[in-house]
């Protein structure tokens, strides 16, 4: 059951990243950061099936990947990435796809949203972009795609523990310290591998 809501999710993401033609966005300097994303998520993604039996640390990458990429073309890279994973790593497919939505997909889409209600309610100013996007917005992404993890894992039968919703939220902010590190460094030295990101929007002058 919880296999098939993962196989739905997943295809109408890729259906719906891919009909925007986000390889459209390769022909500039985005082909730098979306290889790169290619060669290192993986063995991040992998990082799991590496740890010692019990000791399941977790990194997404995902929020950052919106932020550099937009989200069609992320969606389209962490394909990749889960493809990738599935042909180094020892799972199986259906192990491979839960990875590939709720801590790919879900936190992208998330971050999307996100993004969209900062830009909305607050000011375009370059600290609300590293700070609310990069990384609050992260942590609020990847706590949220967990959280409905657990749900969904609670309606088909299963069984939460209150723990788990703890760890959930203390390893959010690992990738929220990743992806805030990254933002902010970017935005100094590489905007253009932001997608993201405007010096239009977030350096004009303010209005007297």
């Amino acid at each position: 059951m919880l296999t098939s809501i993962e196989t739905v999710l997943a295809l109408l993401s890729l259906a719906a990243a891919l009909s925007l033609r986000p390889w459209r966005m390769l022909q500039g300097p985005l082909l730098t950061p979306a290889l790169a994303a290619v060669v290192v998520l993986p063995w991040l993604w992998l990082l799991p099936q590496q740890m010692p039996q019990g000791l399941q640390i977790q990194l997404s990458g995902a929020s950052l990947l919106v932020l550099m990429l937009g989200w069609p073309l992320a969606v389209a890279v962490l394909a990749l990435v889960g493809l990738a994973v599935w042909g180094i790593g020892q799972h199986d497919a259906a192990m491979v796809l839960s990875q590939w939505v709720w801590i790919g997909l879900a936190p992208a889409t998330i971050t999307l949203g996100i993004g969209q209600l900062l830009r909305r309610w607050l000011p375009p100013h370059p600290f609300v972009y590293t700070l609310g996007r990069g990384f609050l917005g992260t942590a609020v992404a990847v706590f949220i795609s967990g959280v409905l993890l657990e749900l969904l894992h609670r309606l088909v039968g299963g069984v939460v523990q209150e723990q788990v919703l703890v760890a959930r939220w203390l390893m959010a902010w690992g990738d929220a310290f990743l992806t805030g590190m990254a933002t902010a460094i970017f935005v100094a030295f590489a905007p253009q591998w932001l997608a993201t990101w405007s010096d239009t929007r977030y350096l004009k002058p303010p209005v007297p």
